[in-house]
């Protein structure tokens, strides 16, 4: 698995939109915080087009992307914001110069469709973070956390015990993201290979029923069974019926992995959550699940 080059001052962040419509001023402070960490800003050609909810037609969103991916002098690629959209233009773009001269991709939610297909298919380590429309709700120490990643840093994670947590240590590369995103992924050329691997899952405004159904596939299409560990983020925003689930979405994700013996971490601060810790896909990583369990990657 390749590690994009680090930063350095002067080098130039891409920001593209490959899903939900954004403005200049939803971004703007995205903008200011990279100019202040000493990097040139690159607007997408098309950043700022429409097309109902989305930032532009398919070919615009992909057109985008494929410069942003293309160009040598682009060194890391932020993502808008996200929403829907980036599924309907994987199957397009060539990652043929990307892998030869690979540069950090930002973003998460919708974006899990290109951690996942990238991870697998290019064997390059990618950024599940927050994008410029969230930088000006993230927090400063999120941010210095996103930018000690892309300049060549490690960072680490200590977290509080969680009453549903399974204790163990393993190592393992990191991958995942949105569970309704690696639902709609299965049988795709961009599904997510998990054997051997720590996966991290978060997801935001679903019932449920819905949580049941998405981890009753990962355990059926054999997901679950062959992890080294389970990381599991926010599970924001869920909803009920009127007669209700009678579980909350982390006892689903638990009842779903009660037959399988590999730790289980509760509580990442990582997802659709006020504190979106930054996390390196495609990375080899130690989880401890103790007392206060640890995460370095």
């Amino acid at each position: 698995m390749q590690t994009p080059p680090s930063l350095v001052p002067g080098d130039k962040i891409g920001i593209v939109a490959p899903a939900r419509k954004v403005s200049l001023e939803e971004i703007q402070p995205a903008i200011d915080i990279l100019h202040s960490w000493g990097f040139e800003v690159a607007k997408g050609m098309y950043l700022f087009e429409e097309d109902h909810q989305f930032a532009g037609t398919d070919q615009q969103r992909w057109a985008d992307l494929q410069m942003m991916l293309d160009d040598p002098s682009i060194k890391a690629i932020l993502f808008a914001r996200g929403g829907y959209g980036c599924i309907r233009i994987i199957d397009k773009l060539d990652f043929h110069k990307f892998q030869r001269a690979p540069k950090w991709i930002m973003g998460f939610s919708d974006f899990t469709v290109l951690h996942s297909h990238i991870n697998h298919h290019c064997k390059v380590e990618t950024l599940h973070s927050p994008m410029a429309f969230n930088f000006p709700k993230t927090s400063p120490a999120i941010l210095d956390k996103i930018k000690l990643i892309i300049t060549g840093h490690a960072v680490s994670y200590e977290l509080s015990a969680h009453i549903y947590n399974r204790l163990g240590k393993v190592s393992g590369e990191l991958i995942g993201g949105n569970l309704s995103i690696i639902y709609a992924l299965a049988g795709t050329a961009s599904d997510m290979h998990t054997k051997g691997k720590v996966l991290f899952l978060e997801d935001l405004d679903e019932y449920l029923y819905h949580i049941d159904r998405m981890m009753m596939n990962l355990k059926r299409t054999g997901k679950l069974n062959t992890l080294k560990g389970l990381i599991v983020g926010g599970m924001t925003e869920m909803k009920d019926n009127t007669i209700p689930y009678g579980k909350s979405a982390e006892e689903i994700i638990l009842d779903a992995v009660k037959e399988f013996d590999y730790p289980v971490c509760f509580g990442m601060n990582a997802g659709h959550v006020a504190d979106n810790n930054p996390l390196v896909f495609g990375r080899k990583v130690k989880l401890v699940v103790a007392a206060k369990t640890v995460l370095s990657c």
